[in-house]
């Protein structure tokens, strides 16, 4: 299958109201497995990325290995795969397309691009945003691939922020994103019933939820026009204490035998 093929394959699963399941990966070989589990496609989470290797989240693992990672992950699946790239290592919009170029030239069919200043404090600017969306569509259109921007804000991710406060403000930040090239629309933290089936009716991206301690099940999320729901570092941190549980119970039936 053709990088653009890829491409047009990860736009079509999300339809509104038929949200899709993305269990998110971290390595080559947690794609490879959640691939033969008859996954359509691949997104990875920044936050597992870095975990798995030792760092922080927020940009902390260096980019150069963020590219390693994922040239394993697309040599080793034949699936549309999708990158976290979080704030696009730069406020410039220019630096966050060269980045996005190159995960491109990996074989890469989507990102995920949030809005969060990740080395400082609260969002970008509307308008900022905007810019450094509308430079990677531009780069992105310019090498022929339809690349699925995932826009991700942050306005209930971690911010307190509660609804129907920051209805408007993340309204505003949809029409915005999606008027500069983005094609999806994320909002992690957003668990509100009323709230998720409110912006899925008002605006047009298909609409992305993130798994989390009261989200509504996914024959509720349907109902309300939910396009996408992602695990995030879910899935990483489930295999951690898997593997954390078992390495006790065999550290503790060696000091009891």
């Amino acid at each position: 299958m053709q990088q653009k093929e890829r491409a047009a394959l990860f736009a079509s699963i999300h339809v509104k109201g038929n949200p899709f399941v993305l269990y998110n990966a971290w390595d080559a070989g947690s794609a490879k497995t959640i691939q033969d589990a008859g996954a359509p496609v691949i997104g990875t989470s920044s936050w597992a990325v870095a975990a798995a290797q030792g760092y922080g989240d927020g940009e902390a693992i260096p980019f150069a290995f963020v590219e390693q990672i994922v040239a394993r992950i697309t040599a080793t699946v034949d699936i549309p795969v999708s990158v976290d790239v979080e704030g696009g290592y730069s406020d410039d919009p220019n630096v966050c397309a060269a980045n996005v170029a190159r995960l491109i030239d990996l074989g890469v069919v989507g990102i995920n691009f949030e809005d969060r200043v990740v080395h400082g404090n609260g969002l970008h600017s509307i308008d900022a945003q905007s810019a450094r969306i509308a430079a990677i569509r531009a780069m992105a259109d310019a090498r022929g691939v339809p690349l699925f921007i995932n826009a991700r804000t942050d306005v209930y991710l971690g911010t307190g922020v509660k609804p129907p406060e920051g209805i408007d403000e993340t309204k505003a930040r949809a029409a915005a994103y999606a008027k500069a090239g983005a094609s999806g629309f994320f909002i992690p933290g957003l668990v509100d019933f009323a709230a998720i089936r409110e912006l899925c009716a008002s605006i047009t991206l298909p609409l992305n939820v993130m798994a989390m301690q009261g989200l509504p099940n996914t024959r509720e999320l349907a109902d309300a026009g939910v396009a996408r729901i992602s695990h995030g570092p879910g899935p990483y941190l489930l295999a951690m204490d898997a593997i954390r549980n078992t390495a006790k119970d065999s550290h503790e039936e060696r000091h009891a035998a």
